[in-house]
């Protein structure tokens, strides 16, 4: 409740200084029977007040964005909409990666992953992992996410690729009806319907037997979550905490930086990653989207330790509470050969880890660079690094969706296709339903699967999670499913793109303008 006054009396006192002066000097200058001085003089004083006003928000926003296009499209909205403007951006406009840090998560102790990146920082320029045409653009990978994310390596790992919502959820909950310690559940979106339902009721039991279940939920994604699906968890022994509440969320500036993970861990040794959220959407039944496409990750090995550290520290960050290490790290027997690791990011973190990471498959790509996502609004330096790419002979392939799930978003990617297509860039509209899969591959060596799009919010602002796997199988095989993904996609012809009706254009024009502030 206090959150929510503070957040209601410091948007009404914006907009009353605001609507005050604005308003003053209009209704004054109105004012002709009266020519005294004093009417004169208050006049020339509001005049002054709202040039003042609207300078000094205009320097707020020019010194507190670095970046040039979110700059001019804060200060034509500033232009457009002078109080409203600036309460906006008071709200969702200002950049508080340094204010996170000041509170950063990670209070946790994590010696031993942390000492396991260190030992690895100091010997990946000495070793040769993989050999041959792998070498270059994997150690350099992994040589990345060790230094800006602290995310270790790892070789004892057996991962399966779970294609859409049945065989995922599936999965799921075969392996939480197996936990006997603990489950820990980390989603943007769980919705109240018969998946979720069914994944209710495993972690219910599982509480009832003793298993200690821990859940992280975003409070803007799980909006329409009802009471009464967390009463029932709570109730049966599950621990259920919010992530950045919002109550009000016009009036928060939290509503920028949501948790985008989709994390389960189990006992600490077996872990899920991947673009699907919990609602029953992904398993096709949204009428207007239709089937559902997508990709997730069940990881058996060390890397879980990884996802566990990551859930751990967003659950310290809400609860200060911290764990055993041997609980919840415990000793793993060999579980396969896969290499990987997994990198989070968010405005928490010191560097933007996943998109550098995102920049270093492109830019280093010899012979192709295939992407599958939903959103295809990419940070200046991917979308150069794509042209760059295309221009020099690399095969670039695109999989967007043909239909939109979030208006802006959708002309925003669609803005994004024609300069993209002009540098010989390959975009393909899926048409069997809807594509939600948040892949990056790399000349046949590397992927990237996990929750972070190609859009500027995921790799800028939210908090976000992604497996990095340096497995020749493993790609091989999420190739096979982009090939197959392909044979239901429509190839976007430059031509007729040029000749698209002026309202698309128009459009998409509204989008780019929204997209730096989304």
């Amino acid at each position: 409740m206090d959150k929510w006054l503070k957040n209601i009396l410091f948007a009404v006192l914006l907009i009353l200084i605001g609507v005050g002066v604005y308003e003053g000097y209009f209704l004054l200058s109105k004012i002709d029977l009266l020519h005294s001085p004093m009417v004169g003089f208050i006049k020339i004083f509001f005049n002054w007040a709202f040039a003042l006003y609207m300078v000094m928000v205009a320097v707020v926003i020019f010194l507190e964005n670095k970046d040039p296009a979110k700059t001019m499209s804060w200060l034509l909205i500033l232009f457009l909409l002078p109080i409203v403007g600036f309460v906006f951006y008071i709200l969702f406009g200002q950049n508080y990666r340094n204010k996170f840090r000041t509170r950063k998560k990670g209070v946790l102790s994590r010696t031993k992953l942390d000492q396991t990146a260190t030992m690895q920082k100091e010997m990946i320029d000495y070793i040769d992992l993989f050999g041959g045409n792998e070498s270059y653009v994997n150690n350099r990978l992994i040589n990345l996410l060790l230094k800006n994310s602290n995310a270790p390596f790892s070789v004892n790992n057996e991962v399966e690729i779970l294609t859409n919502g049945e065989r995922t959820y599936q999965s799921m909950i075969e392996e939480m009806s197996k936990a006997t310690n603990h489950i820990h559940f980390e989603f943007f979106i769980i919705r109240d319907d018969h998946i979720g339902n069914q994944i209710k009721d495993v972690l219910i039991q599982k509480a009832k037997e003793g298993v200690k279940v821990r859940i992280v939920y975003d409070s803007v994604g799980c909006w329409k979550l009802g009471r009464s699906f967390r009463k029932a968890l709570i109730e049966a022994g599950c621990e259920m905490l919010p992530f950045f509440p919002v109550v009000f969320p016009i009036l928060s500036r939290e509503l920028n930086y949501r948790n985008h993970r989709k994390i389960i861990v189990v006992d600490g040794r077996v872990g899920f990653v991947g673009g699907l959220n919990i609602g029953d959407e992904y398993l096709g039944k949204n009428k207007e989207l239709g089937f559902w496409r997508d990709t997730h990750l069940r990881v058996l090995g060390e890397a879980t330790y990884s996802l566990q550290d990551i859930f751990l520290n967003d659950w310290n960050f809400l609860t200060k509470q911290v764990f055993s290490e041997i609980e919840m790290f415990p000793r793993l027997e060999e579980c396969g050969t896969t290499t990987m690791q997994i990198a989070a990011s968010g405005p928490d973190s010191d560097w933007k880890a996943l998109l550098q990471a995102y920049f270093t498959m492109i830019a280093t790509a010899e012979d192709r660079i295939w992407i599958t996502t939903p959103y295809l609004v990419p940070e200046e330096s991917i979308k150069m690094g794509l042209i760059t790419a295309a221009l020099s002979g690399v095969d670039v392939k695109i999989i967007i969706p043909s239909k939109p799930d979030h208006f802006f978003v959708y002309w925003a990617s669609k803005d994004n296709i024609q300069e993209l297509l002009e540098a010989g860039v390959k975009i393909y509209q899926y048409q069997k339903g809807f594509i939600h899969g948040k892949i990056l591959l790399v000349d046949g060596i590397g992927a990237s699967v996990g929750t972070a799009n190609l859009d500027i919010r995921s790799l800028e602002i939210n908090f976000e999670v992604n497996a990095f796997v340096y497995d020749l199988e493993i790609v091989k095989r999420l190739e096979q499913d982009f090939y197959e993904d392909l044979k239901e996609s429509q190839l976007v012809d430059l031509e007729t793109y040029k000749a698209r009706p002026l309202r698309h254009k128009v459009l998409e024009a509204l989008g780019r303008l929204v997209s730096p502030i989304q």
